[in-house]
């Protein structure tokens, strides 16, 4: 049985205007997704800005959205980072608070070796009960996981799942085959069907910030035969999913869902503003798709 089939949302951290964690607003997020058929909850990952939060708003983050979502779908907490010790502290809490599935990014920075990486994923498997999810995006951690890695990995048995962004299709190819036990998620959104074609469960999407339930429909219909279906999606979308990423993420989503009327405050130092050419193409791009909130 899979994890989760389906679409989940690499969610924001909204901010107030002095910078803070807005827990009013990420209520109303978490009910804009659960209302638009979102398959899984992602806090405090990488599109969260887990990396200007403090320990204790990352955990904070978590806890929310456990006990706002509350089962009504799948929380899967973001854990990881280039701590091994403070990873596996984040997952165990996680976990304590009721977490479905932790996920940790690959160390960054410090770029593990093969031992390292080892060690690091096997002792956040151990330290949870819950399913574990693999998360590697190469140009975040500068570190591309070997198969030899995934392999010895996936022969644990909570580690269940791997989120891969590395953009490499073949590389895809490769870990179905030397893991067929891996639940793979794709992370990048233009490349969702190419990867379920490759046997892949769904997405982890930052796009689903604010098309939840267009990117939900893209997987069903893709695993439930109507492939052309999911395949026009996806290039209907593609012009949206681009934009998304025309700054480092989340910059551009955030301006997005501002627009719309989110009203999810700005990115944290070092993530400035957009530049006002790319705001203008994210505007064009918000009107192209009539989205609103």
């Amino acid at each position: 049985m899979s994890l989760f089939e389906g679409a989940g949302v690499a969610l924001i951290t909204p901010f107030t205007k002095d910078n803070q964690v807005n827990y009013e607003k990420l209520e109303e997020l978490i009910e804009f997704q659960i209302a638009n058929k979102t398959d899984a909850i992602i806090a405090a990952g990488t599109t969260a800005e887990s990396a200007t939060l403090s320990s204790e708003e990352r955990m904070e983050v978590i806890k929310f959205c456990i006990e706002r979502v509350n089962k009504r779908t799948l929380v899967i907490a973001g854990t990881g980072t280039n701590n091994t010790a403070t990873a596996v502290e984040f997952s165990k809490k996680s976990y304590e608070y009721g977490a479905d599935i932790v996920m940790a990014v690959t160390p960054y920075y410090n770029k593990g070796n093969e031992s390292g990486l080892i060690d690091y994923y096997t002792k956040i498997a151990n330290s949870v009960k819950c399913p574990v999810i693999i998360y590697s995006v190469p140009s975040r951690t500068g570190v591309k996981l070997s198969l030899n890695v995934i392999k010895t990995l996936s022969e644990i048995s909570n580690i269940q799942g791997i989120k891969e962004a590395s953009g490499d299709i073949s590389y895809v190819a490769d870990i179905a085959n030397i893991a067929p036990k891996l639940d793979i998620y794709s992370g990048n959104d233009d490349m969702v069907t190419p990867m379920m074609a490759l046997g892949a469960k769904g997405v982890i999407s930052v796009t689903s910030n604010i098309i939840p339930k267009e990117n939900h429909d893209m997987v069903m219909n893709f695993l439930n035969g109507n492939v052309n279906e999911a395949i026009k999606a996806q290039v209907k979308y593609i012009d949206l999913t681009r934009a998304m990423f025309i700054e480092t993420n989340p910059v551009p989503i955030k301006e997005a869902m501002n627009i719309m009327g989110f009203d999810v405050g700005e990115c944290r130092s070092p993530l400035g503003p957009l530049s006002d050419k790319n705001k203008e193409l994210v505007k064009q791009i918000i009107k192209k798709y009539e989205l609103k909130k």
